[in-house]
């Protein structure tokens, strides 16, 4: 078996790579089973739109975990350009996912820094929001999180230095919390209240928000 050389951290003179991880994997059990990624969005699938926030807040580089349908989202949604892998074990929840997004990062080979993730249920999180924690890489043992009111949220920003210590704790559907709780002096909070809304797309009663 040809083993694969390990990718290699930015040089000093490059700037950091910051990659967008999106987590889309959910099957939407409280919405009658629709998949979150494929929920409409103006005329399009939620996926895409969670993939142009993360490319205009400044990602060029974006991985996509899919688990739910994940061959209808491959087929319906225009994903070109993003690193698609699929969660087997999806409905375990979202750390889960996060532990295949973040070992799809460690194998990219354009060497990675950080990971800005993000949820693709959260519709009123824009680009700005991303920008902003993206702009608060400062080395690879970063830790950054957008903050609403001083509340932590998402999207967060993981420095490559920290994914093996995240990925040996996530499970269940904590992701990332009891790492971030574990580390909350390392934790830049960045605030985002006045450019985004952190609401999630969790039941039929939440689904208004997907319209206009």
């Amino acid at each position: 078996m040809t083993k694969t050389a390990a990718p290699l951290p930015s040089s000093p003179s490059s700037p950091p790579l910051v990659a967008g991880l999106l987590l889309a994997a959910g099957g939407g059990r409280r919405l009658g089973g629709r998949p979150k990624a494929l929920l409409p969005y103006r005329g399009r699938p939620l996926v895409e739109h969670a993939v142009r926030v993360l490319r205009e807040g400044g990602c060029a580089v974006v991985h996509v975990v899919l688990g739910a349908a994940a061959e209808r989202v491959r087929e319906r949604a225009e994903l070109a350009g993003c690193v698609v892998v699929e969660n087997p074990g999806w409905d375990g929840g979202m750390g889960s996912s996060l532990r295949v997004g973040l070992a799809s990062l460690a194998a990219d080979p354009r060497g990675v820094d950080a990971a800005l993730v993000s949820l693709v249920d959260q519709p009123g999180i824009g680009a700005a929001a991303v920008a902003r924690v993206r702009g608060a890489y400062g080395a690879r043992d970063a830790l950054a999180a957008a903050s609403y009111g001083g509340r932590r949220g998402h999207p967060v920003l993981f420095g490559a230095d920290r994914w093996a210590g995240i990925a040996a704790g996530a499970e269940g559907d904590r992701g990332a919390r009891d790492y971030l709780a574990a580390h909350r002096d390392a934790v830049a909070l960045v605030e985002c209240g006045d450019v985004a809304e952190p609401f999630d797309i969790d039941t039929e009663a939440d689904l208004y928000r997907l319209e206009g």
